[in-house]
């Protein structure tokens, strides 16, 4: 049998969330694609339990990583998290609507882009938006692909123009345990973000 005989032919998964896009969005937090649901904690962005994006926001916002935790029961607290969003203008998707796992587990190293998120249609649906920030190395590369946008070092941005609209894309450390830098220093890019793009009261 021929090598072509025996290709394993991975599944198309499909975005299984809508783009969280609050009106009052000044921020959009572009990442790359969910992991598979049995990794879920939460039905909502980012719901790895292991991933550290809500304890980051946790001290940015609050000061305290486990704002957003529910410690006992292993999970985040979602009703808190969008209340959260909704308040200080921060909007959620990912670079990708479709993707096939090459491996079956949630590295972004092994996605298969499939389909690409179309992101002047996001933009037109949050009118105050100025800021894009893509929250790791996958859903960077799958963005300046499309835009041909220079990669800025560790939290700085690049100057871009998306359907006639002057943005800046921020650089922002990975989310991920895997990524090599302590949660502090992670919540501290992200703190200056935050302030930077006037999502901070």
């Amino acid at each position: 049998m021929s090598p072509a005989a025996t290709k394993v032919e991975h599944p198309v998964e499909r975005h299984p969330l809508q783009p969280f896009l609050p009106p009052n969005a000044r921020l959009l937090m572009l990442g790359s694609f969910p992991p598979p649901k049995a990794r879920w904690c939460i039905d909502f962005f980012y719901p790895n339990r292991t991933n550290m994006m809500w304890e980051i926001f946790g001290l940015v916002f609050f000061d305290d990583h486990n704002r957003l935790v529910d410690v006992e029961h292993k999970t985040f607290r979602k009703e808190d998290i969008v209340q959260l969003l909704n308040l200080h203008g921060i909007a959620i998707f990912d670079t990708a609507r479709a993707v096939r796992r090459l491996s079956g587990n949630a590295s972004d190293k092994d996605l298969e882009i499939v389909e690409k998120t179309d992101i002047p249609s996001l933009l037109s649906q949050i009118p105050l938006c100025h800021d894009i920030v893509c929250t790791g190395q996958k859903s960077f590369s799958v963005f300046t692909e499309d835009y041909g946008t220079p990669v800025p070092t560790m939290g700085k941005s690049v100057e871009l123009t998306i359907s006639g609209r002057s943005l800046r894309l921020w650089r922002m450390p990975s989310s991920s345990r895997a990524y090599p830098m302590p949660l502090v220093e992670k919540a501290s890019y992200y703190r200056t973000l935050m302030q930077q793009v006037g999502c901070m009261m």
